[in-house]
């Protein structure tokens, strides 16, 4: 059973949070990434990315779907849909240590896979026309 524990502790949730056409992006050793962490006992991806969210950046957000497939290493990576406009004061992170990325902008960004699929599809087209509302 120890060893069991051992395995799920490495499992990491990656945040996914677009907000108009932005990624929201946290400092990473090796640059910027997805806000991340790992699973409290029982609790589900969806929770954990965003409790990750609120306690990094004091965003409030709502986990709502994994992007499939997930990862071979562990790693599921949760859209989340932003709750509030501006961030409560409670994160480790202030709002000059986030980065909202346009997601054309994120192509040098170190992002898994599923997160990269999924965003191609949400960039918003680069012609000027205004869009339908």
């Amino acid at each position: 059973m120890g060893r069991m524990t051992a395995e799920r502790a490495e499992v990491v949730v990656r945040a996914v949070v677009v907000y108009d056409g932005r990624l929201l992006l946290v400092p990473e050793a090796a640059g910027w990434g997805l806000p991340s962490g790992t699973p409290q006992p029982a609790e589900t991806p969806e929770a954990t990315a965003a409790r990750v969210v609120y306690e990094i950046t004091g965003y409030l957000v709502d986990g709502t779907e994994p992007l499939e497939p997930r990862d071979a290493d562990g790693e599921t990576a949760v859209l989340c849909r932003l709750l509030t406009e501006s961030p409560s004061d409670g994160g480790r992170l202030t709002p000059d240590h986030l980065r909202w990325t346009p997601i054309a902008e994120t192509t040098d960004t170190l992002l898994p896979p599923p997160v990269r699929r999924y965003l191609k599809g949400h960039i918003p087209h680069l012609d000027h026309r205004p869009r339908p509302s």
